[in-house]
């Protein structure tokens, strides 16, 4: 009797023990009655009645990643790719996330793949490869209205990998090979074009700085010519002045000495045969000089003839 008292205290304690219920952070409980909904419990502690309440499901109230395998997609100019997408989730009320659909990861995944090939069908295959963001956007505002009465917020829908058929890959990859090139090209053009023009650039300040010296050098060898010039004109100024000044001394000094009109004559002769100095070919002398010549010259040849006679 003592025994089955003590079992039946133990069973009592255990049933009363497991009434009791703690929700921890970020879950949520979702409670049945005789097999009806009868709450949601959050955050903290909760008692349960024994036998009639049980508690239905665990709500993990976080945000989800869920990634699906890749989905075949047509585009709009008839070409088939490979999609994988990942969805990111939130369950927003545990109620409806138990209550209204039966298989909320399943249903989502099909929802992503029609909403994937309706926005993909209605892009060309270059649109789908540049707007990545324009397709994430369009799916994550589509599925999030779709998963609403599920008690599901979509927050963000991202397109993994885009898996063109391997003819386009090859297609694109030549095509980038070629736009590389085309590149290159240009940048190679545009490197010896910028080069043609410093090296033209070089050439004509070399050549402007050679005219530059030539001219300074003209002008110097202007300056130094003048400058002989100069010099040479005044050497000979000096030479005259220094003539002048001893033609001017001897005039004074045959004055000075007495000289008559014969030696005056002479010293005009011999000024004469200077000046001719077997140089000039016609040279014009004054009437009385031609005079006294004639008559200097009969004189010498008296005087010659009275030489011979008396040998």
């Amino acid at each position: 009797m003592g025994i089955l008292l003590l079992i039946l205290v133990v069973l009592i304690v255990w049933i009363l023990v497991s009434c009791i219920k703690i929700v921890p952070q970020a879950k949520a409980m979702v409670v049945e009655r005789l097999g009806a909904y009868q709450a949601t419990w959050g955050v903290g502690l909760h008692f349960k009645v024994p036998i009639i309440d049980r508690v239905a499901r665990k709500v993990d109230l976080k945000e989800q990643v869920v990634d699906f395998a890749p989905q075949a997609v047509i585009t709009k100019d008839n070409v088939t790719m490979q999609i994988d997408t990942v969805v990111f989730y939130q369950i927003t009320d545990p109620k409806m996330f138990c209550y209204g659909v039966a298989n909320p990861i399943m249903a989502i995944e099909n929802l992503t793949a029609t909403t994937l090939r309706n926005v993909i069908g209605e892009l060309e295959l270059d649109q789908t490869l540049t707007s990545r963001e324009t397709i994430n956007t369009s799916m994550r505002a589509s599925l999030d209205v779709a998963t609403d009465p599920w008690g599901i917020k979509v927050n963000r829908v991202e397109l993994k990998n885009i898996i063109p058929p391997a003819a386009i890959r090859d297609a694109m990859e030549k095509q980038m090979k070629a736009e590389r090139e085309r590149r290159e090209a240009i940048l190679r053009a545009e490197g010896e074009k910028k080069s043609t023009i410093l090296v033209a650039e070089g050439q004509k300040e070399s050549q402007i700085l050679e005219a530059e010296a030539e001219k300074q050098a003209a002008i110097l060898h202007a300056e130094a010519e003048k400058e002989k010039m100069i010099k040479e004109a005044e050497g000979r100024s000096e030479a005259i002045l220094k003539v002048q000044k001893a033609n001017a001394d001897g005039i004074r000094f045959l004055k000075e000495a007495g000289a008559d009109e014969a030696v005056l004559t002479m010293k005009s002769l011999e000024a004469f045969e200077k000046a001719a100095d077997g140089k000039a070919t016609k040279i014009i002398i004054p009437s009385e000089i031609q005079g006294i010549a004639g008559l200097v010259k009969s004189v010498t040849e008296i005087a010659k003839n009275d030489g011979s006679e008396a040998e």
